[in-house]
C-alpha cells in the first residue's frame, strides 16, 4: 500500500491523522536536522500500521511519499 503524509516535525507531539483514504498527516516532536524526523515518522507508522514501512520519496520535504508492506494486519478470527 502507497500512503501519502504531510509531515510537521517540531511539533511537540507524536499523531497520525487520516485525511482521506490514503493520505496523513502525522505531527512528529523531532527537528528534520539530521535526518531525525525521518527516523521518528518511519518508526511511528511501523508501529501504527504493525507493517514494514519504507520512504519512498520526499526525503528532505514535507510532503512524503511511503510504502507499508502488506503484513498480518488482517486477523482471520479463526
Amino acid at each position: 500500500m502507497i500512503i501519502k503524509a504531510k509531515v510537521r516535525p517540531n511539533s511537540g507531539r507524536q499523531e497520525i491523522q487520516q485525511v482521506t483514504g490514503n493520505e496523513y498527516k502525522i505531527f512528529l516532536k523531532k527537528s528534520p536536522e539530521d535526518n531525525k524526523a525521518n527516523e521518528e515518522l518511519l518508526k511511528l507508522l511501523k508501529k501504527h500500521f504493525k507493517s514494514e514501512v519504507k520512504l519512498i520519496k520526499g526525503h528532505t520535504s514535507k510532503n512524503k511519499i511511503i510504502e507499508v508492506k502488506d503484513g498480518d494486519k488482517i486477523s482471520t478470527g479463526s
